[in-house]
This record gives structure tokens, C-alpha cells and sequence, in this order.
């Protein structure tokens, strides 16, 4: 999908179910506004030395971090084990960044749709950390189909991540530049489907969105820290429009029960 972490500050992205991953857009530092999203840390990258930057996440218990199959089954398939992975809550990422380790759980049916094609690819993920994280109040998970129930035209949503950032609305792919702090910027809605909730990051009508690193990441309702859904794929110059993979769903739901207590 679209917002996997960047291989390189070239723009090339792990791809696992189509375009891959991004960070924040039209955006700005986040600073501790949401210090409960956090990024997942490997050390992926052989020409730098340290660990890198992979993916988004959210804390939604003191020991659990929310994310995207994708990124995970992307670490599965670099040879890192699921207890190789760590996390940071730190706004901006460098060689002093505090790193919890943990165990990351793939969904165990990421990639199958079922019948309609691509209707639920079971994009969710989680990194069940090794020690509670103190000092950090979680994300708030949504009721059972919340989306459903609500005015969305009347809603705003709050994107969240690390990785690759624009603020220029031109230069195609030369506009995306790289980046180690946790950004946010406001969206607005476009459509809903069974599995997904299409946000507008288009800079003309005042969106932001998010680009290559923000996989995971959370989109949040309006200014709340409830997660309505998480940053999967959209298009490839992230100027458009976010595909983001719902958590109110029962199917979302009913791997999350085995992880954290739902509302």
C-alpha cells in the first residue's frame, strides 16, 4: 500500500498491496498535540548506521500499538522477526530517541478480500509492547460502526505521522521531501465504504493528508483522540485523496478483541 516507510530519500517505498505508504501534507510539527501516535524503528536502511524510520502507529493501551498489516508483513519479509521492532513516542526521531521494544502480530488474514475483491484486506496490525508506556495517555478506539452513525459532510479528521512531508502544490514526486518529526494536518470527507473512509488531502479546499512513512498512522475525529480509521494507500504524489482502512468495523473489531478491551 502507499504509506510504508521510504527506503530512501529518493521516494523509493516498500510496496506490498499496491502504491505504498506516506507522511504528512500541507501539514505542520506536531509537537506533544497527539503524543500518543508514535513511529515503528528498525533498522532496514545497510547505508546508514542505527535504526531508521518505518512506519506510524497509535498507542490504544498502556501496551498496545495500532498499525497496518502492511508495514508489518513488510518487516516479515525483510527477515525481521516479529520481537525485532521497536517504537518511539518521540516528536521528533534521532539517535536520542527512546526506543520500546515489543512483538509485532500481523493480521492472520492480511491480503484476503473475501468475496468483492479487495472489499476488506484486513489491513491492522498491531506491536504488543515488552513494558506499559508510562506517562502517555492512548488513543481512544471507536464504538462498533461509529461512522455509520454520524453526519460526515459536518466532520473533520485529523491525520497524523512521520516520514515524507510537501508543502509545495507542484513539482510531482520532487515535492515530497523527507522528514523525522510527527506531523499532523485537518481533513475533510469524501466518501464511506464497508472497509474504507476516503479523506480529502487537497491543499485547494484547505486538506492536508498524509505521504510515504505515515503507514498506520491514525486518523482522528475532528480534534478527539478517538481512531476512526488508520493511513493505508491514496495517490502516489499525496495530493488527492487518503484510502484509509476503518477500525469501527466488526471486522476490524474482532482482531483488536484479542489485543485490547473495546469500547
Amino acid at each position: 500500500m502507499r504509506r510504508i516507510a521510504l527506503i530512501a530519500a529518493t521516494a523509493a517505498a516498500v510496496l506490498v498491496l499496491g502504491t505504498p505508504a506516506q507522511a504528512i501534507t500541507f501539514g505542520q510539527f506536531d509537537g506533544n498535540r497527539h503524543p500518543y501516535v508514535g513511529a515503528i524503528v528498525v533498522d532496514w536502511d545497510p547505508d546508514r548506521p542505527g535504526p531508521d524510520l518505518f512506519c506510524t502507529g497509535t498507542l490504544v493501551s498502556p501496551t498496545v500499538f495500532l498499525t497496518a498489516s502492511h508495514c508489518t508483513a513488510a518487516l516479515a519479509d525483510m527477515g525481521f522477526a516479529p520481537d525485532e521492532v521497536f517504537v518511539t513516542f518521540d516528536p521528533t526521531f534521532d539517535w536520542r530517541s527512546k526506543l520500546l521494544p515489543g512483538t509485532y502480530h500481523t493480521h492472520p488474514e492480511f491480503g484476503f478480500s473475501g468475496p468483492g475483491g479487495k472489499s476488506d484486506p484486513h489491513d491492522i496490525a498491531v506491536i504488543v509492547l515488552d513494558k506499559a508506556v508510562k506517562g502517555i495517555t492512548p488513543a481512544r478506539l471507536p464504538t462498533l460502526n461509529l461512522l455509520d452513525t454520524l453526519d460526515l459532510r459536518r466532520e473533520t479528521f485529523t491525520a497524523v505521522g512521520y516520514g515524507t512531508v510537501r508543502t509545495s502544490k507542484t513539482g510531482g514526486p520532487a515535492g515530497i521531501l523527507e522528514n523525522t518529526q510527527r506531523m499532523f494536518a485537518t481533513q475533510s470527507f469524501n466518501s464511506l465504504t464497508a472497509a474504507w473512509l476516503n479523506l480529502s488531502m487537497n491543499p485547494s479546499t484547505g486538506s492536508g493528508g498524509t505521504c510515504y512513512g505515515d503507514s498506520g498512522g491514525p486518523h482522528l475525529l475532528g480534534d478527539s483522540s478517538i481512531v476512526v480509521s488508520i493511513t493505508v494507500t491514496g495517490d502516489a504524489v499525496c495530493r488527492a485523496t487518503d484510502t484509509t482502512y476503518r477500525v469501527d468495523t466488526q471486522s476490524a473489531r474482532d482482531f483488536l478483541d484479542d489485543f485490547v478491551t473495546l469500547p
